[in-house]
């Protein structure tokens, strides 16, 4: 790993840090935005399909060791999200902030989709209506997460002066 992607771990790093201090440490809960999803999508941009899949599993992991029920859906979720994300560099290539911000939002909507799926499929739980998850709280929280997500993707090449 070259020095100058220190960096970028660690903002990274900053950023799962910040996911957590957010939703437990303040208790702002779903208020926060998910920058878990957001750190998945934006180290895929970097790594390789397999190292993409390994940070959104270890993530989803720490993320899932804090579930009561669900344990596990949000490992594969963001692993499954951070190889996709990995492989759209195949497909797409810019790094503008219009990008970026309809790539955070497809990526976060793809995200809470998925783990609505396999969150409703466990047998314990009754699951949300789909349609509402698709139409209403998906779409929103997306939004959300791509303006947090571009706004600190800003920030970050403010600071390290980086395109």
């Amino acid at each position: 790993m070259p020095a100058r992607n220190w960096g970028f771990w660690a903002f990274i790093t900053i950023l799962a840090v910040l996911h957590f201090l957010l939703h437990l440490g303040l208790g702002l809960g779903a208020t926060a935005p998910d920058l878990l999803t957001v750190a998945v999508l934006l180290a895929a941009r970097r790594v390789s399909g397999a190292g993409a899949a390994v940070v959104g599993l270890v993530l989803g992991l720490i993320q899932d060791s804090l579930s009561l029920v669900a344990f596990g859906a949000d490992a594969v979720v963001l692993a499954a999200i951070g190889f996709l994300g990995a492989r759209s560099r195949d497909y797409f290539f810019g790094d503008s902030l219009l990008f970026v911000a309809v790539y955070l939002f497809l990526g976060k909507w793809v995200h809470d989709v998925l783990y609505h799926l396999l969150y409703s499929a466990l047998p314990s739980t009754t699951g949300a209506d789909l349609r509402r998850v698709l139409l209403i709280d998906a779409p929103v929280a997306a939004v959300y997460a791509a303006i947090v997500g571009t706004l600190a993707l800003l920030v970050y090449r403010a600071t390290t002066k980086e395109r």
